[in-house]
């Protein structure tokens, strides 16, 4: 069958058999289909849809388009989290070593920042020496000795999103549901995971904006999953404010370093957010029965220091100085020319945030990127000093920024005024979590 067939086809709203979808994908990343036919396919996907299953054959011919990982001669089950991109996410850098130190074995490949969103990449990088350019065989190692690493994905992982993604985001079809759960997946079942915690986000600061696309992304990625024999577990949560109060690279290890030296309290949604997922990676693992045993463990990890040291000797394997990721150590790699404080324009509360407003003012502090190829400045970024909620007085700090460059930074100032909102009457505060989709669900 010719490819325009299939373009009409699924322009008919028709569902693409696994064969053609293979075809399809092959012949792309070969380069026998041109862009302005893939482009034409893309948009005919966002209009019509995708089946669950043609979704997952989708995904299974991504994920073989290039590089798959064979973990299985690692220990125990392989635990993988994603998130689906935020502000203030320092999920990873907290999760990872705490479920290491409950026993898990997790092996991450992870992203890089771009946008409003941020990259663990980026945020490990900001630690001095260390490397997220590992071969195959030093990841393992890695993996074996402190049963976690985090490292950037393999040069040939998944060729047939980075050549479909970079059309999509030219062609107005990033946000087709379909599409997104079939670039996610591909990533994540290439890179060898057993089971698979995913964090989808929503709201202001997210890809998904509503709580009704989120769920529906979540439920088909589970989905997707459980076709192809993965367990897969997906938190929806809200990204209507920054998950932790710090933006930036350095500054959000920081944070990280903090929750897991106990300085955090367990009313954060930061703390929140890191549990659940941790709770669910550990269920996933056959390790807890239950969240309140998955809680217990992991907050006996912060108590007596073992997420801590799992995260420092990571970082260590990798290369760099874990003599910084202690509370004096941090406070080197976060040192900037100046600080800029935000504030109050009248008295009222905190009712709204623009998340997706607020990365981008950190971004053009020089925090982040606009295009890849972007030099970041790993120290400047800011801290958040309320939450939605909060009640203020005219002339408190909002935020604390942390500058080097001035270029654009009355910009950032004003963009972040207006990105938090002050009412007269206290408003609805939003849940952190709105809920959990498993397999029993799907």
């Amino acid at each position: 069958m010719r490819f325009v067939d299939l373009i009409e086809k699924k322009a008919d709203g028709k569902a693409l058999t696994k064969e053609e979808i293979q075809e399809m994908i092959t012949a792309y990343v070969n380069g026998d289909i041109p862009d302005y036919q893939m482009s034409s396919m893309c948009m005919a996907i966002l209009q019509r849809g995708m089946t669950p299953e043609e979704t997952a054959d989708l995904t299974l011919a991504m994920m073989h388009s290039g590089d798959v990982v064979d973990l299985s001669d690692l220990p125990g089950v392989k635990l993988d989290k994603h998130s689906t991109g935020g502000v203030g996410d320092t999920t990873t850098l907290v999760v990872a070593p705490l479920v290491a130190a409950c026993g898990g074995t997790v092996a991450k490949m992870s992203g890089r920042g771009l946008g409003h969103t941020g990259g663990t990449l980026d945020k490990l990088e900001s630690i001095p020496g260390c490397s997220v350019e590992q071969s195959m065989e030093s990841f393992k190692k890695i993996v074996r000795e402190n049963g976690v690493a985090v490292i950037g994905q393999t040069g040939n992982l998944v060729p047939a999103d980075k050549k479909l993604y970079a059309l999509r985001d030219v062609t107005a079809t990033v946000r087709s549901i379909p599409l997104i759960a079939s670039s996610i997946m591909s990533k994540k079942l290439a890179s060898g995971a057993d089971a698979i915690v995913l964090d989808v986000k929503t709201g202001s600061g997210a890809f998904m904006r509503t709580k009704e696309e989120a769920f529906e992304l979540a439920r088909l990625m589970v989905r997707i999953g459980t076709l192809v024999g993965r367990k897969v577990r997906a938190l929806v949560t809200d990204m209507n404010q920054p998950l932790g109060n710090a933006v930036g690279n350095a500054l959000e290890v920081q944070e990280a370093v903090e929750l897991l030296s106990g300085e955090i309290p367990s009313t954060d949604p930061l703390y929140q957010v890191c549990m659940l997922l941790g709770e669910n990676l550990l269920m996933s693992a056959g390790l807890v029965k239950d969240e309140a045993e998955g809680r217990a463990k992991l907050e006996e990890a912060i108590h007596n220091g073992s997420g801590l040291k799992k995260l420092q000797r990571m970082i260590e394997l990798q290369g760099g100085d874990p003599s910084y990721l202690t509370t004096d150590g941090m406070k080197k790699l976060v040192e900037v020319k100046r600080h800029v404080y935000v504030t109050a324009d009248k008295d009222g509360f905190v009712n709204h945030m623009n998340a997706e407003g607020i990365g981008t003012a950190v971004q053009m502090l020089g925090a982040g990127r606009a295009k890849k190829d972007d030099v970041i400045d790993m120290a400047v970024g800011l801290v958040m000093k309320v939450r939605c909620g909060a009640e203020v007085r005219k002339g408190d700090v909002l935020c604390d920024l942390y500058v080097n460059d001035e270029k654009y930074l009355d910009d950032a100032v004003a963009l972040l005024k207006n990105s938090i909102v002050i009412e007269d009457e206290k408003g609805e505060v939003l849940p952190m979590v709105y809920g959990v989709v498993t397999e029993k669900d799907v």
